[in-house]
């Protein structure tokens, strides 16, 4: 064989060489690119579903969970017995629920107030703008005690206010005293005691 022919065999060796490790790397990166536009479509599913989840939170459903949570944590394997002691518990959950929220209104009402204040001192509305919206109850007594301290008014109606929200308060925290007692009576001593650490008495 000539040189000239031997130089013709090695350069096809080393093109065909070429082309095979070209087509691989290319088939490599394009393979890469799925995988990594697959995963980045499932994390975005992922997100949006975690986001769906949020937004369609349910309090009732939330609230009947917790509920039966405390069935097991109170050890309660009778149907009948559980019957007995299910809407006890929801009214109890339900009465302390009322006690914080108005306890959460008079809080967030006193901090947007101060942040309405400060918004008036320094002549701009910026802190107001950015304030979250409340998402409590209204709560008349809150509300009622929340102007009289904002407008400034006088030390009758600061006190005519203030009356009428521990009256408020003191209904609550009754309500929920209640609510207790009632299902204490339906309780072993055990499951009395399991109910305080768990915070139902």
């Amino acid at each position: 064989m000539s040189k000239l022919h031997k130089l013709a065999a090695i350069t096809g060796v080393l093109v065909f060489l070429f082309s095979t490790s070209t087509g691989s790397l290319a088939q490599n990166t394009a393979r890469n690119r799925g995988q990594n536009q697959d995963q980045s479509n499932n994390n975005n599913n992922n997100t949006q579903g975690g986001r769906r989840q949020r937004g369609n939170f349910d309090p009732a459903q939330f609230q009947e969970r917790m509920v039966e949570r405390y069935r097991d944590r109170l050890e309660i394997t009778d149907d009948a017995e559980w019957k007995a002691i299910q809407p006890r518990i929801q009214k109890v959950i339900e009465a302390r629920m009322a006690l914080e929220s108005g306890r959460r209104a008079a809080f967030d009402r006193g901090n947007r107030g101060d942040r309405t204040g400060r918004a008036d001192r320094n002549g701009s509305d910026q802190n107001q703008q950015q304030r979250p919206a409340s998402t409590n109850a209204p709560d008349p007594a809150t509300d009622m005690l929340q102007r009289a301290i904002t407008d400034k008014a006088s030390s009758s109606d600061l006190k005519t206010a203030s009356a009428q929200y521990l009256a408020a308060r003191k209904a609550r925290q009754a309500t929920l005293e209640k609510a207790q007692e009632e299902l204490r009576m339906v309780l072993t001593q055990r499951q009395e005691a399991i109910a305080m650490l768990a915070g139902l008495l």
